[in-house]
């Protein structure tokens, strides 16, 4: 039996309320996680509680921010199992999403959760962000990149950036010890065309855990040579 009490009591903290159909299908995503990861190594969290706090609660408080109009594109860079894209797309159907992920397994994984749970307007794409940001059918056409990617700030940007489109917003989620980050970001940000806008503090309902939304306001065009190749943008960040 899949249990997902806390997701509900966590979500309703935030301010969401979960109506019977998402219930239902955050419990069939559960339940296809555990099922894959039996599998291909999708996340080592695998505790019912866990997983509705770490992956969906947390996946679901940049939904707290007023960036989320109605009808806007977001594409969720490194998504691995899904999160925060997945999530997203759940309790926002009107948003048309991309996951993107370099490990084709994972994407494997993430068209039979679109399957499964009928959601549309959503694609997931095996490609690395690097070369997927310079190509024209994705560069600058978002109005919100986001990533939970476990990368340096400044790597980040470089990867996200140059998808956002003029006016847009990039919303990197980290954790709360961002000071060192943000301050080594700083040429990052300003290179890549955007704006360091707020630092948004969340607590994650139900835990001692504190989390960070760090958000990033596309001012200008992110110059033709970014994202750099070759694994440029980690071995040797802005």
């Amino acid at each position: 039996m899949i249990d997902v009490t806390a997701l509900i009591e966590g979500a309703k903290i935030l301010g969401i309320e979960l109506d019977e159909k998402k219930i239902d299908n955050f419990i069939l995503y559960k339940q296809l996680l555990k099922d894959w990861n039996e599998k291909i190594n999708i996340t080592t969290i695998t505790d019912d509680f866990e997983i509705d706090i770490k992956h969906f609660v947390d996946s679901l408080t940049p939904l707290t921010t007023n960036l989320f109009k109605e009808n806007i594109n977001v594409i969720d860079v490194g998504t691995g199992g899904g999160f925060p894209g997945i999530p997203i797309k759940i309790l926002r159907n009107d948003l048309d999403i991309i996951l993107m992920d370099s490990t084709m397994k994972k994407i494997n994984f993430l068209n039979d959760v679109i399957d499964k749970l009928g959601l549309e307007k959503i694609q997931a794409i095996h490609a690395r962000a690097e070369e997927m940001g310079r190509d024209p059918l994705y560069r600058e056409k978002f109005n919100i990149a986001i990533s939970r990617a476990v990368a340096q700030l400044n790597t980040l940007c470089e990867y996200c950036l140059p998808f956002v489109e003029v006016g847009g917003y990039f919303i990197a989620m980290k954790g709360t010890d961002i000071e060192e980050e943000l301050k080594q970001a700083g040429n990052s940000i300003k290179v890549l065309g955007g704006r360091l806008i707020d630092k948004k503090i969340v607590k994650l309902p139900l835990s001692d855990i504190t989390h960070s939304l760090i958000i990033i306001e596309k001012v200008k065009e992110t110059p033709t040579k970014y994202p750099r190749g070759s694994g440029k943008p980690r071995k040797k960040p802005l």
